[in-house]
């Protein structure tokens, strides 16, 4: 259970999707706008990477046994039949968020971090349970990022910053700042 957790964790902080491989920047640095947004789009990843998963882990186990060039156009169609549930589901559920996240919902299909997980995932050959933990970190982590931005971009908007700085450069700057960070982070767990 214990290299669960590292999985988990390591996904999470260690090798956050978003600010150490530099994955899902689309959502990043377009719905970190305000805090509710960001989480409701974690969330919705959190979905996609979870049921993502289990579909990469169920198409190399029963599947693309004997065709793994198919691999990828496989995890294509997959990712975006998922995204469109969600976004028929978000639709149907919550019309104001489905408004909020704009044009943003439909490119969780094109999102690299979903499409990395599944090949990360394949490539370290996880199991069903070790993928799941790993998606569920991969999740976490994207949603992690996407709440420390929206929280600092609120707060820049309260302060009392100069309107020429309110610019998207201050935005890029903000996610680099977070992104050495979370860097930081590159040698834990390792023997010294």
């Amino acid at each position: 259970m214990g290299h669960l957790f590292w999985i988990l964790l390591s996904a999470m902080v260690v090798n956050n999707f978003t600010l150490t491989l530099f994955l899902g920047l689309c959502p990043f640095l377009g719905v970190s706008g305000r805090i509710a947004t960001a989480l409701r789009m974690g969330l919705a990843n959190i979905f996609v990477l979870v049921v993502t998963s289990f579909s990469a882990w169920f198409l190399n186990r029963f599947v693309l046994v004997h065709a793994p060039y198919l691999r990828l156009i496989s995890f294509i169609v997959v990712i975006a039949s998922l995204v469109q549930v969600v976004e028929m589901a978000v639709k149907k559920l919550s019309p104001a968020l489905f408004r909020a996240l704009g044009i943003y919902l439909p490119l969780i299909t094109t999102n690299c971090a979903i499409l990395g997980l599944a090949i990360f995932q394949t490539n370290r050959g996880y199991g069903l349970l070790e993928g799941l933990f790993f998606a569920l970190g991969a999740g976490l982590g994207l949603t992690l990022a996407l709440t420390l931005m929206a929280s600092i971009r609120e707060d820049v908007e309260r302060a009392d910053v100069p309107k020429l700085l309110r610019t998207q450069a201050l935005v890029l700057f903000i996610a680099g700042s977070l992104s050495l960070a979370f860097m930081g982070f590159a040698g834990l767990g390792s023997a010294s």
